[in-house]
């Protein structure tokens, strides 16, 4: 046992995140216009920034993602009789009320009255209640050094880096180094696997009979790029935004913004930059209409992501229209007419998607002890309300695809277009059995991604896609 106390930070250390951005983008989410009183409360100093905040946003910390290897640690230096503190720049009721879920510290240091904990500020704090060489103190950023300056020793929440510039100022006593990669988890969270859903933007070149034509099949491929970079973007922002509705969820728990492996600073930096690379690419290289969709479906996602999608039936509807914007992107960006035909089909089978996707949220919220859905405005009572919708929206995406068969458009575009009734049963088949298998719960969060690792999908998908290319170069006798 040893007199000497142990402080610790919060952000970053403690908790795997960032407690004032997580109550910055719960009140971006819950109450967006009461950001810019915020901006006049910055005026007045960070600590009563802060404690606006923290006033407005009533961050839940029970859900806050914990170092459980430090926790582990300071758990035993407890049990051996160590006095424990937790001396954070966080406002002070974040602070208590974490360390009220935690139960393990003597004293709580925070910012409150006009004084914010910080730096030097802490380091002045500490050394007057416990003397110079008085505690030991636990950080994570350069911001700590000069609190780590006056400790007896250092134990550094960081990497290498943070380590060198520690031990330059003190003895380090411990590392506890990051627990996963960032680059992995940056990569996981753009989520480079959904790119495949802007595989659409190909489908009016392919559907004109035009996807041999070199310059538009290039530009295509920029226009894949763009959105695939927007839609990046978009994904770090809706994970910014559904923190504590994703730690509530069994699969969206692991994100890496809500399981604390990403900074959430690198979503708010990396956001923009994506976008701004996106838009750039689209203004030097690609037609001022396909710009224009571009920008429509950044705006429709981030309504979605800031409040929509807590509106039941729109939030469905959004949804399909995000896969259909991607045809209209498709089309715009090779100077293709958008079919009257391929959008009508394009917005009854991704409804069908959508609803099948909302229900397998909804279908599993019995098991979790829950009635509604976190972040949603849905009902487990919907449940049966949402299989018809999305049965008769898939079913009626068929009945688009039959009538199409018989249009003018198609018998100038196929030699022998009665073959493409063949397509008829698969495509009736595969609603049925996606519905089939989601009314069983043995659908993924995503029934684009089902449809990507499931055989039977990928077989139903080669087969019409033969059938379409019979009914373009053979002519029926």
């Amino acid at each position: 046992m040893t007199d000497v106390v142990l402080a610790i930070d919060l952000d970053g250390t403690l908790l795997r995140t960032d407690s004032l951005l997580e109550s910055l983008f719960l009140l971006m989410r819950e109450r967006p216009l009461a950001l810019g009183r915020g901006v006049l409360r910055l005026a007045r100093g960070r600590a009563a920034f802060k404690g606006w905040v923290a006033d407005s946003a009533r961050l839940d910390v029970a859900v806050l993602p914990l170092n459980t290897p430090l926790l582990d640690w300071l758990q035993a230096e407890r049990a051996a009789g160590r006095r424990l503190v937790l001396a954070t720049a966080a406002d002070r009721r974040i602070a208590e009320a974490v360390a009220a879920r935690v139960g393990l510290f003597d004293t709580v240091l925070a910012t409150e009255a006009g004084r914010n904990l910080k730096g030097e500020a802490k380091a002045f704090e500490l050394v007057e209640r416990f003397g110079k060489d008085g505690f030991d103190y636990v950080g994570d950023s350069h911001a700590d050094l000069p609190v780590w300056r006056e400790a007896r020793r250092a134990i550094v929440v960081g990497g290498p880096g943070l380590e060198r510039a520690a031990r330059r100022v003190a003895e380090v006593e411990r590392v506890f180094a990051p627990q996963h990669g960032r680059a992995t988890a940056l990569l996981r969270a753009m989520r480079p696997h959904q790119w495949v859903k802007n595989l659409l933007l190909f489908l009016p070149l392919v559907a004109a009979h035009a996807a041999t034509d070199g310059a538009r099949l290039l530009a295509a491929a920029l226009a894949f790029l763009a959105f695939g970079l927007s839609a990046s973007a978009v994904y770090l922002f809706n994970d910014l935004l559904d923190l504590a509705a994703d730690r509530r969820h069994p699969r969206k728990c692991r994100r890496p913004f809500a399981a604390g492996d990403l900074p959430l600073a690198w979503g708010l930096l990396l956001t923009p930059l994506l976008l701004l690379t996106a838009a750039t690419l689209s203004l030097l290289v690609l037609p001022p209409a396909f710009t224009l969709v571009l920008g429509g479906y950044v705006l429709l996602s981030s309504a979605y992501s800031v409040g929509l999608k807590r509106k039941p039936i729109l939030d469905v509807m959004l949804l399909a229209a995000l896969y259909t914007v991607r045809v209209i992107a498709g089309a715009a960006a090779v100077a293709v007419p958008a079919s009257f035909w391929l959008l009508a089909f394009s917005m009854f089978i991704f409804l069908s998607l959508a609803l099948s996707k909302r229900y397998t949220e909804l279908q599993g919220l019995p098991q979790r002890g829950e009635l509604t859905a976190a972040g949603r405005g849905w009902h487990v009572d919907d449940l049966p309300l949402v299989q018809s919708l999305g049965t008769s929206a898939g079913l009626a995406c068929v009945l688009v695809l039959a009538l199409y068969i018989d249009s003018a458009p198609a018998q100038r575009l196929y030699a022998t277009p009665e073959a493409l009734w063949l397509v008829c049963p698969l495509l009736l088949y595969w609603i049925s059995r996606l519905w089939f298998k989601t009314h069983r719960g043995e659908m993924h969060d995503d029934p684009v991604v089902f449809a990507l690792r499931d055989p039977v999908s990928l077989l139903i998908g080669a087969l019409s896609a033969g059938i379409v290319i019979l009914a373009t170069l053979w002519v029926a006798p």
